[in-house]
């Protein structure tokens, strides 16, 4: 009775009929780590997600390191099952890169480039089985080329980077590779609007410079700003849809609003001196073909 693809396509639905009614247009992207950690998708490679993100009407995908758990064929299968784009810049084949390193969409007359950005630690942490044949470049370095490269030949108007980095606060990534933080300082101040994150699992909603957010689901919620770049991430395994709605006027995009809207997500209170699990939010009804289409590899 919580999070699931049935009730997030609900609420993608409403979200673009409102965001039409009002002259606009959405754009949806995946962080990626569609594989690894249901049996649902693990023991079905995935199927059932992207059948779910097909019906739900994503744009584009970066590749997470869970995408290389399994041999490469499932991987080109998973493609091949999309009916969106799988977008990264910086996973090379043979000196080759393996995926498109961005793609355009034009919304509503305006430009978007979204350039696809993956964890170089997919080398240590992917199946070495499976990605012997593979380079993990390093992302900050490969967005700078394809920014110069975008700007050189397309001119969009908005540059976003979807992302599977990590979000570690004030760039302080440990043992990890560099994350979204340092990607958005390597670059030049402004070179990249937005970074649509994954692979950390935070709800990025900050408090003051470099500090998070005592969040809780439903809060309003003020993304990481690095280097005139707006980082969001929408926490992990579909709890969340992450929402930030911006203005595009006179050549300046403006962040409006940003929020995480929980899938259902429920709480534990005492009822009667017994504790029972509710809502947080109201409930967002499932929507039928959806949970018609994914029930079965469940059952399964």
């Amino acid at each position: 009775g919580e999070r699931g693809m049935a009730a997030r396509a609900t609420l993608v639905n409403n979200i673009r009929n409102e965001v039409k009614a009002e002259g606009g247009s959405v754009l949806l992207l995946s962080g990626g780590d569609i594989n690894t950690g249901v049996p649902e998708s693990d023991l079905q490679d995935a199927e059932p997600d992207f059948i779910g993100m097909n019906m739900i009407g994503y744009d584009a995908m970066t590749l997470g390191n869970h995408e290389f758990d399994n041999p490469l064929d499932v991987l080109a299968k998973q493609q091949g099952w999309a009916d969106f784009p799988f977008i990264s810049a910086n996973i090379y084949q043979a000196g080759e890169r393996m995926f498109d390193a961005y793609k355009i969409f034009n919304k509503d007359g305006i430009k978007i480039a979204v350039i696809g950005l993956t964890t170089e630690d997919t080398a240590k942490i992917g199946n070495p089985e499976f990605i012997s044949q593979l380079e993990f470049r390093d992302p900050k370095a490969e967005a700078k080329k394809v920014i110069a490269e975008l700007k050189a030949e397309h001119n969009p108007d908005i540059i976003i980077a979807a992302t599977h980095m990590g979000h570690y606060l004030n760039g302080d990534n440990g043992s990890n590779a560099p994350g979204d933080v340092q990607l958005a300082r390597y670059l030049d101040e402004g070179d990249l609007d937005m970074i649509v994150g994954g692979h950390s699992q935070e709800p990025v909603c900050m408090e003051g410079e470099n500090q998070y957010a005592d969040y809780k689901p439903g809060q309003d919620c003020k993304p990481d700003q690095q280097n005139g770049t707006d980082i969001v991430q929408a926490h992990e395994w579909g709890k969340y849809l992450g929402r930030a709605d911006y203005t595009f006027k006179n050549g300046e995009f403006t962040l409006q609003s940003y929020n995480l809207i929980p899938v259902n997500l429920k709480k534990k209170i005492k009822v009667d001196g017994k504790k029972k699990r509710v809502l947080i939010e109201a409930e967002i009804a499932q929507d039928q073909a959806v949970f018609d289409a994914l029930k079965p590899f469940q059952d399964k």
